[in-house]
């Protein structure tokens, strides 16, 4: 099934699909959220428009990614980005030879080529501390400062050659949408199994309470609610199970969910660019300087608040297979 998926946006051209990949695309929506969504009649026209949305949007977003800088040890030293990526040539090295992702593409036959292209991916952390600094001549102690480091660092869908990360990655970032979509479906059915309970323990209260004959009573008892309270609270359950769906519709909330993300791609998983000015020791500054140039780098949003730092990067072959296992 991996490796299908992975296959389906192979050689596509943004808002020209094959009907096979839209096919494919429609059922993996299905399988990867709800796959009693079948059971509605329709289905399939109801998410096809969702659907080819969000391919539009994920084969865009990949697409813009920049090519690929070159990471080795002998590229450290003269890429600005690497040194902030990086404290040192041996953590660069120690980063990627834990990578557990590098460490199963190597052991595949297509290891062998000349180099790997993957996604790197990290998570940049700002720290506010104090530091020195220069005030003319005069040096200043206990300046705030803000210290920069990126922690986290991936590597995502290696593979021989740049045509085919980038369409693994077209697929990874539907997969993500898709993701998205069944949190959402789980916070709705989390939500109507709560109020179902909540019903049901009414209801068992409320007919206790009948069955003692504490009809005509509006004050209970101790720690115990009067029916007419009852009544009222499950009226208040009754209309908020409407509100969230009844058993008869709660598919097509779903596949509502499921079209709204998919239709919506670019409000849930999107892409930016962001300036960073830092020093070698990972100072931020805010004008570029010799040791402090300005760097532009990408960024990947989601709508629950993630967001890290992402470049196509190609390792050399030859080095990787030097390295210690």
């Amino acid at each position: 099934m991996l490796r299908f998926l992975q296959s389906i946006f192979g050689g596509v051209e943004q808002g020209r699909y094959p009907e096979s990949l839209v096919k494919a695309a429609i059922e993996r929506a299905v399988d990867g959220t709800d796959p009693w969504l079948r059971a509605l009649s329709g289905y399939k026209k109801k998410l096809r428009p969702a659907v080819v949305r969000a391919i539009d949007h994920v084969v865009a977003l990949v697409n813009a990614l920049p090519s690929p800088i070159a990471v080795s040890s002998g590229s450290y030293g003269s890429d600005p980005r690497l040194k902030a990526f990086f404290m040192s040539t041996a953590e660069m090295r120690q980063i990627l030879g834990s990578d557990r992702n590098l460490a199963d593409f190597l052991k595949e036959p297509a290891a062998a080529a000349s180099q790997v292209i993957a996604l790197l991916m990290m998570e940049m952390q700002e720290r506010v501390g104090f530091g020195v600094a220069l005030s003319g001549d005069v040096v200043v102690h206990d300046v705030p400062q803000v210290t920069v480091s990126f922690v986290g660092h991936r590597l995502i869908d290696p593979s021989e050659n740049e045509e085919k990360t980038r369409r693994q990655l077209m697929r990874r970032a539907y997969d993500h949408l898709l993701s998205i979509a069944l949190g959402r479906i789980a916070i709705v059915k989390g939500e109507r199994e709560d109020l179902e309970r909540r019903r049901a323990l009414l209801n068992a209260k409320l007919d206790l309470l009948q069955r003692g004959g504490w009809g005509f009573d509006e004050t209970g008892s101790a720690g115990v609610p009067p029916s007419a309270a009852l009544e009222e609270q499950l009226a208040q359950i009754e209309a908020e199970l409407e509100e969230v769906g009844g058993d008869d519709r709660m598919l097509d909330v779903y596949l509502g969910i499921v079209a709204d993300v998919l239709g919506r791609p670019e409000e849930y998983l999107w892409s930016g660019l962001e300036t960073l000015i830092v020093d070698r020791l990972g100072i931020k500054r805010s004008e570029p300087a010799d040791d402090a140039p300005e760097l532009t780098l990408g960024v990947l949003y989601n709508s629950v608040g993630q967001n890290r730092v992402v470049t196509l990067v190609a390792l050399p072959g030859e080095e990787l297979r030097r390295a210690p296992g």
